[in-house]
């Protein structure tokens, strides 16, 4: 039997998440260098990115480390990915090594360690060949917040 947990949070009304969206959070902080360990808009890593962008949509209760997070909330399929959705690649060695949050247009955001925050697509070659999986971490109500225009 497989084990999953799950981390459904949504956003209380007039708190910070009903006043932004996903986009406007992550283009906020596009350019911020790569920090190992980083949580904070000082650098982050891959994993810290996506703690900091989901806390202000109350997804508050992740795990600190991509390989953890692989683990939490309910798997997508790759064609079924909606904004929010975080999408899991093995870049070195084997198993989770990044990771990032899809943002729509089939494009991702994550801190890349020689890049810093950015956007990606999940059409480059790079990302394409080392995609591993994705999964749902944030509930209806939340991911409502997050898309509202």
């Amino acid at each position: 039997m497989l084990a999953a947990s799950f981390i459904f949070a949504s956003a209380a009304p007039g708190t910070y998440a009903s006043e932004v969206t996903l986009d406007s959070v992550v283009n906020r902080v596009v350019g911020t260098p790569y920090l190992y360990g980083g949580t904070t808009t000082s650098g982050f890593d891959c994993s810290g990115f996506i703690l900091y962008v989901l806390k202000k949509f109350n997804v508050d209760d992740l795990p600190r480390t991509s390989q953890s997070q692989a683990k939490t909330g309910i798997p997508v399929a790759k064609d079924d990915l909606r904004e929010g959705d975080l999408v899991f690649f093995n870049t070195f060695g084997s198993g989770i090594s990044h990771a990032g949050i899809y943002v729509g247009d089939n494009k991702f955001a994550h801190s890349s360690s020689s890049k810093g925050v950015r956007i990606s697509s999940l059409s480059e070659a790079y990302y394409k060949e080392r995609y591993v999986t994705a999964r749902r971490v944030v509930s209806e109500n939340s991911y409502s917040e997050m898309v509202s225009r």
